[in-house]
C-alpha cells in the first residue's frame, strides 16, 4: 500500500496508516542505502543496472519467507492468511492499485509463494513483463541459485540490522 501512496498523501489516511506509511518509507531508505544491500546489488549491477536492487529486494522476500521461523513465532501460513483477511476487511480504503492487484495476491497467495524459487521466478516474470520485458528481471532466478549462499549470508547480517532499525523507528513514529 505504501508504494502506492504519493508524498504527502499518506495524510489522508487514518494516523495509524500514516505511521506505516512513515515506517515503509524509512526501512525503504535504510535498505536502499546499506552497505549489505548495495554488496547484494552490485553483484546483479552488471546485468541488471538499475533493477538489482529491485531484485535484491525480492531475494530477500525469499530468505525472509524460507526463514520466517527465526523472526516470528506465528507460523508463515497463519501470518499470510491474516494478512490475506485484514486487507480484504481494509480493501476500501486502499488506493486504487492496491484493490486492483489484491485479488491476484490472494488468489495466487504471493506471501507464501516467496519461499520456494519457482514462486520467485513468477515474482521476476510479472515484473519483467511491467517494464515492457526491458529488464530482463525474469532470469534472475539464475543468479539467485548461482549465489545462494552469498546472498542469504548478506539477508541475515542485513535483517538483523533492520530488525533494530525498526524498533528504534517505530519507538519515534
Amino acid at each position: 500500500m505504501a508504494d502506492s501512496i504519493r508524498g504527502r498523501e499518506y495524510q489522508e489516511y487514518p494516523e495509524r496508516i500514516q505511521k506505516g506509511v512513515l515506517l515503509h518509507r524509512a526501512i525503504d531508505t535504510f535498505t536502499d542505502t546499506h552497505p549489505i544491500t548495495r554488496k547484494s546489488s552490485k553483484r546483479l549491477h552488471a546485468r541488471y543496472r538499475h533493477y538489482s536492487m529491485v531484485i535484491v529486494d525480492i531475494y530477500y522476500d525469499h530468505f525472509l519467507a524460507r526463514n520466517w521461523r527465526t523472526y516470528s513465532e506465528v507460523p508463515l501460513e497463519q501470518f499470510t492468511d491474516n494478512f490475506y483477511r485484514l486487507l480484504e476487511e481494509n480493501l476500501e480504503v486502499m488506493p486504487e492499485t492496491v484493490q486492483h492487484m489484491a485479488p491476484y495476491m490472494i488468489t495466487d497467495n504471493w506471501l507464501l509463494s516467496y519461499r520456494e524459487l519457482e514462486g520467485i521466478h513468477r515474482v521476476l516474470k510479472g515484473l519483467n513483463r511491467r517494464t515492457g520485458l526491458k529488464s530482463g528481471m525474469d532470469q534472475a532466478v539464475v543468479e539467485l541459485q548461482d549465489f545462494y549462499g552469498e546472498f542469504e549470508t548478506e539477508f541475515t547480517s542485513f535483517f538483523d540490522e533492520l530488525i533494530i532499525f525498526s524498533r528504534q523507528k517505530i519507538a519515534t513514529l
